[in-house]
């Protein structure tokens, strides 16, 4: 070892007398004394990428060997990509290449691949992004006894919503909070997503679970009944919450869709099951509400006809605010939950594009 260094020190001080005339080329260079040391080092271009339900998305991700031989298809180089769970305790599989042998994993089953724009590019394409698909990813290279690895966040365009139903308010545990959300087109957002719709201007005084197993709710004009008048605005936060006992409300989370959400033209105004039969008549669904929500938020939908959704409720959407039609801001307007036999409303259908 003390040959090593007193070798590298003399080679330091002895210097190259054509080194300077390639200054205007070579502008710094750094030498290494090292004995075992790493090898190979992975590199993300980007900490964030943002795509949207049914985009797709490049997960950026290029590795460095400081001696490198042979090619990223070489069968000792293994590339493999997890997802990161909200409390980062668990990892899910979702990709693994080495040499010509790849898999893909799960609901990533056919929807991923590599880049593979140069032999040291390990950036991963997903297609047909969903809403499960936001998250945190963990590009990891392995190659002998060496291994780095990089993190990149899959964000998505999309809404938050509150959501409770029909039973009312504070009424869900994190399971029923969960299937909630799917039942709505949508999955149970994230600090993150909530935190961005704060920012947004979201108010809401009811507090709801998240996808980490916390309950929060934003507060953008503090009042009594929502943490007090004198508090500063923000996203209030009870901590992590008993999923099984707790009872909340939850927000919700959605991007775009394939389909056309409409208000359906008819003659008479509706009871819930005509509602039903008559958007199957015209070959579609009865809409969701993250459908709406995604369809007034990523489309500018406005109409000022309350209308029936799956769910049971009446709502509509005031993108452009005015009189009689939510004329203090554009949002989602909520009737309520009325009985489905005798209150009459119209309909708001959805169809699904393949």
């Amino acid at each position: 070892m003390n040959s090593l260094l007193l070798l590298a020190l003399t080679s330091l001080c002895v210097a190259d007398p054509y080194e300077r005339s390639y200054s205007d080329v070579e502008h710094h260079r750094t030498i290494y004394i090292s004995e075992n040391g790493p090898r190979l080092s992975v590199e993300m271009e980007q900490t964030k990428v943002i795509s949207h339900r049914g985009g797709n998305a490049t997960l950026p991700c290029k590795f460095h060997r400081e001696f490198s031989s042979g090619t990223a298809n070489s069968p000792k180089t293994r590339i493999k990509w997890t997802k990161l769970t909200t409390d980062y305790l668990k990892e899910i599989d979702v990709f693994v290449a080495m040499g010509n042998h790849k898999k893909s994993y799960g609901s990533y089953h056919g929807r991923v691949f590599l880049q593979e724009a140069s032999d040291k590019d390990a950036s991963l394409v997903i297609t047909d992004v969903t809403l499960d698909d936001y998250g945190k990813y963990k590009c990891e290279i392995i190659e002998g006894l060496e291994d780095d690895t990089g993190v990149v966040t899959l964000d998505l365009q999309g809404i938050v919503f509150p959501y409770f139903p029909r039973m009312g308010r504070y009424n869900l545990n994190f399971q029923e909070a969960q299937q909630t959300c799917q039942d709505q087109d949508a999955v149970i957002a994230s600090f993150d997503q909530l935190y961005d719709a704060w920012r947004g201007g979201l108010d809401w005084c009811n507090a709801g679970w998240l996808s980490d197993g916390s309950v929060q709710y934003p507060i953008t004009k503090p009042r009594e009944p929502c943490g007090g008048k004198d508090t500063v605005p923000g996203v209030r936060n009870y901590g992590i919450r008993d999923k099984e006992k707790g009872r909340y409300d939850v927000f919700c989370f959605t991007s775009n869709y394939k389909g056309r959400f409409y208000y359906l033209i008819h003659p008479t105004k509706l009871t819930y099951d005509e509602a039903v039969q008559a958007c199957q008549k015209d070959g579609s669904q009865i809409a969701k509400v993250g459908q709406m929500f995604a369809a007034w938020k990523l489309m500018g939908y406005d109409r000022c006809d309350g209308g029936w959704l799956a769910d049971g409720s009446v709502r509509y959407p005031i993108s452009r605010p005015r009189r009689r039609c939510s004329p203090d801001e554009a949002t989602v307007r909520f009737v309520g939950f009325p009985d489905k036999k005798h209150k009459l409303y119209g309909v708001y259908c959805f169809r699904t594009y393949n």
